[in-house]
């Protein structure tokens, strides 16, 4: 399983420089990252003849830092693309940041308010730049922190969604769609943030449920008034009409009327509409078209007029006693000139309901008429969803389909247009006599007076959408494009399904003639604190993983957020599961050492099976097995799996065992230790080539120090040879099982780990005699002298080991303290039996006290069993 035949620069085969007594993260992870990209091993070739295999970056925000689910996210893929490219492949990992733009734009705004400017003091040209400015100066300290995770991204091709390239492909893809009339300009309600004063779409609007209140409000008089309910009183000034359900009885001589609108004066028409629900509330409902989505669809159906009562900060605009409030100081005020009016029929306070809030400011959204650019996404979205329909996209894992079908199939027109300054600015020119020209990349916008240029930019994930293939040089057919695209696999969180790789399964589509932006979508969770919530500054709970890194080193992070990552479930996180993690790296660290102290090799051929001890065959069995088994999770996204099995494979296995055992052979000498020095070499070269991935940088450590080859970035990666021994596996699982029992006896004796006591072994009916040795050693097993008399023997699995403890134990005083424990035992199973008995407790106990009960008594029952075994165990007298 040796392939590689690499050659370190600076060592030749046999050299193994010595390592220090303990690993220290610190000392070696900046160096050998340092050195792995002034050697290009993350770099890709487009013009070599291997298979390629690409992942994009999620790109981050230029204005973000490392966070938790950052570095699941990078470990997961990092670990995928090592393996690829240990396997042979053209692994590019693309790099890259997303500019951003609400995010930057109000980072900059909050600098320039230090300096007591505003945007608007500077000018949009002169913000842009000082935006320049500070992404130049501090935007993207991610890179860096990538970098101490040890990310192996392609940095010579890092990408930005602003930079020259990617802003020509903006271009180029919106001039398409402009011209295939795709996109369109229309006036519609969109989410309006008064504190951003921009529209944004859906996916960026959060919900929670805040406190309200629900007031409902008499509409007209006597028996031609109707009642109405709702939560935002302010917008009952824009109020266009009251709509019924054509088929409720107690409407229906309203229809086609006319009722007078309080406070107003105006007078509004009943219109019949199938879109209310007769059941809920009073049955009927107020119509305000510029200010409600569904109010608007009313307004459509019905030729309303759609009257906008706020300004862009939510401030009241209509005429009257009202103007110039905000939005909620408007709220209290017609309130209590309605209640005034007698008005009011019911009032509830708190209401709780769902309100929708933007997810950068957390500032509540409006509902607001506006003129914006819109995507016509009903071609596109049903192309997105064919394409997993028939299979040329997988999602993984299965389940996540449904989510992404029933987004993709219910999408409605997504509104691009984004009232900001940083971002792509849309490139529609407007002429002094209502002309509206589209102008491509190459092409020269109109000039003259009267001409400028629509100052919106675009939404950021519409430049993001096409990340796929922009950063490989589209709209240019280049070599890149061509090698590299479509990529292989995209891994990111289920919680971007919709805002990200809808839109880049919409674009990649459509821009690449059919040909779907990656072959598989691989969705995971999101990190969690180590109780399942989630993580987050205001909870107290939220973790910098560089803390982490700094004191338990970044392969520990890795491997800990590896062993959480099933498929789409969220990962429980904690500290403690950080610093197992490391206890793991420190003990590969001292089996290596152990190894190389003792003369383990990786060189020369293995010896045949016929000149291997039992336990050689074993491991090696055991080792192609594990082999098997990671390649089958590694194709399956399965990284707790793979993770789980290197860690039991690697201490329950190599460390305890293997190791172990070999001690016995390394000191009797001769060929068996030979040749257990190169199963031992073997074995950890394999070990650390399989664990790489997910713990690169003490893997490199070892395996060059083991190797003397130049780096395990570049080593081939592991094949299962197909060796298997079923009969050495089942000699040393018979090992196993005496070994365990004898240490399980020996504890419950109340013996030191490493005290000695004399026994005797007969293992006559068993394959063990040649491992009497080596299960003396690790049963810390004395001899039997001439005076040896048997105070205890264990029938285990055919062997029987004969042990005097006399001198071992104060038998009388570990007598005296079973029995207590068995009369304590004895007393509980009793209590619990009578209770169990009695029927009248059963009728009246909750389920959960019963079993609570019932468990109690198995505990009972299973401690009787083990002290009454200890007890006969002991030394008659």
């Amino acid at each position: 399983m040796t392939e590689n035949s690499q050659q370190r620069p600076d060592s030749g085969p046999n050299s193994h420089p010595e390592l220090p007594t303990q690993y220290a993260p610190a000392d070696v992870e900046g160096q050998l990252y340092e050195r792995w990209v002034e050697r290009g091993y993350f770099e890709a070739d487009e013009n070599s003849g291997k298979e390629p295999y690409t992942i994009v970056i999620p790109p981050p925000n230029v204005t973000g830092s490392l966070h938790l689910g950052h570095a699941f996210e990078h470990t997961i893929i990092d670990a995928l693309t090592r393996r690829k490219r240990m396997q042979g492949f053209e692994t590019l990992w693309q790099p890259g940041m997303d500019h951003a733009g609400i995010a930057t734009q109000n980072v900059v705004e909050r600098e320039l308010a230090k300096e007591g400017v505003s945007r608007h003091d500077l000018g949009r040209e002169a913000f842009v730049e000082r935006v320049w400015q500070w992404k130049a100066e501090s935007g993207g300290q991610i890179s860096g922190q990538m970098r101490r995770l040890g990310d192996g991204v392609a940095w010579n091709r890092e990408r930005f969604t602003m930079d020259e390239g990617l802003s020509k492909a903006v271009q180029t893809i919106f001039k398409k769609l402009y011209d295939d009339e795709l996109i369109y300009r229309a006036e519609r309600i969109i989410n309006w943030c008064p504190r951003c004063l921009t529209a944004i779409s859906d996916i960026e609007v959060e919900y929670q449920d805040d406190d309200g209140e629900l007031v409902s409000i008499r509409y007209g008089e006597g028996d031609t008034s109707i009642v109405v309910a709702t939560t935002r009183a302010e917008t009952m000034l824009g109020d266009t009409a009251v709509a019924v359900h054509p088929d409720d009885e107690r409407y229906r001589h309203l229809i086609g009327t006319e009722i007078e609108l309080p406070l107003t004066g105006r007078r509004i028409p009943v219109v019949p509409d199938e879109h209310v629900d007769p059941e809920f509330g009073t049955g009927a409902v107020k119509v305000t078209p510029a200010h409600d989505p569904n109010d608007f669809e009313i307004g459509q159906r019905h030729g309303l007029p759609s009257l906008t009562v706020m300004d862009e900060h939510a401030v009241i605009t209509a005429h009257g006693p009202f103007q110039g409030l905000d939005r909620l100081e408007a709220r209290s005020a017609i309130v209590g000139a309605l209640r005034a009016d007698g008005r009011i029929v019911a009032e509830k306070r708190p209401y709780v309901h769902s309100v929708g809030h933007c997810s950068r400011c957390k500032t509540t959204i409006e509902p607001r008429l506006s003129m914006q650019w819109w995507v016509k996404v009903g071609p596109l979205a049903k192309a997105a969803g064919d394409a997993v329909r028939d299979g040329r996209v997988k999602i993984h894992p299965e389940d996540m389909a449904k989510r992404y079908f029933d987004w993709v199939d219910n999408l409605h027109d997504w509104c691009i247009s984004r009232q900001l300054w940083w971002g792509h600015r849309i490139p529609v020119w407007y002429g002094p006599n209502g002309e509206v020209v589209c102008v491509g990349p190459d092409e020269q916008p109109p000039s003259g007076e009267g001409w400028h240029q629509d100052s919106d930019v675009l939404d950021t994930w519409f430049s993001s959408g096409l990340w796929p293939f922009s950063t490989l040089g589209w709209p240019e057919d280049t070599g890149s494009l061509r090698k590299f695209y479509p990529n292989s696999v995209l891994v990111t969180g289920y919680d971007i399904l919709f805002f990200w790789v809808a839109r880049m399964m919409m674009f990649g589509l459509y821009a690449m003639d059919g040909t779907p932006p990656f072959h598989t979508i691989a969705l995971h969770g999101m990190v969690r604190d180590q109780f399942g919530k989630k993580m987050s500054k205001s909870f107290g709970n939220a973790v910098n993983p560089l803390d982490w890194m700094d004191q338990y080193g970044s392969d520990a992070v890795r491997f800990t957020l590896a062993r959480g990552a099933n498929p789409g479930v969220d990962v429980p996180i904690g500290e403690d599961w950080v610093q197992a993690s490391r206890n793991f790296a420190n003990k590969i660290w001292n089996a290596t050492r152990f190894a190389l102290m003792n003369g383990a090799t990786v060189e020369g051929e293995l010896p045949a099976p016929e000149r291997l001890s039992a336990a050689d065959r074993w491991i090696l069995s055991r080792l192609n097995t594990v082999v098997a088994e990671v390649d089958a999770y590694y194709e399956d996204y399965q990284f707790a799996k793979l993770s789980d099995s290197l860690y039991h494979f690697a201490w329950d296995e190599v460390f305890d065992w293997y190791v172990e055992l070999s001690k016995t052979t390394f000191a009797q000498g001769g060929e068996a230790a030979n040749a257990s020095r190169r199963v031992l070499g073997e074995v950890l070269d394999v070990m650390l080539r399989l664990l790489h991935p997910v713990v690169p940088f003490v893997t490199e450590k070892l395996w060059t120090a083991l190797t003397g080859r130049e780096s395990v970035v570049i080593a081939d990666w592991p094949r299962d040879s197909g060796f298997r021994d079923a009969a050495a596996e089942r000699e040393i699982t018979t090992l196993q099982q005496v070994v365990t029992e004898v240490r399980r006896f020996r504890a419950d004796q109340g013996l030191q780990p490493g005290q000695k006591v004399p026994a005797r072994l007969d293992l006559s009916g068993t394959p063990l005699a040649v491992h009497e040795d080596a299960m003396r050693a690790l049963l810390r097993l004395q001899p039997a002298g001439e005076d040896f008399t048997a105070t205890a023997s264990l029938p285990v699995a055919g062997a029987t080991v004969a042990l005097d403890l006399s001198g071992a134990i104060d038998v009388e005083a570990e007598r005296k303290r079973l029995a207590k424990d068995l009369a304590a035992a004895e007393k509980d199973k009793a209590q619990t039996t009578a209770k169990l008995n009695n029927e009248a407790f059963l009728a009246k106990a909750p389920d959960h006290v019963v079993e609570k009960i019932r468990g109690r008594q198995s505990t009972a029952e299973a401690d009787i069993a083990r002290i009454t075994a200890q007890l006969a165990a002991l030394p008659q007298g």
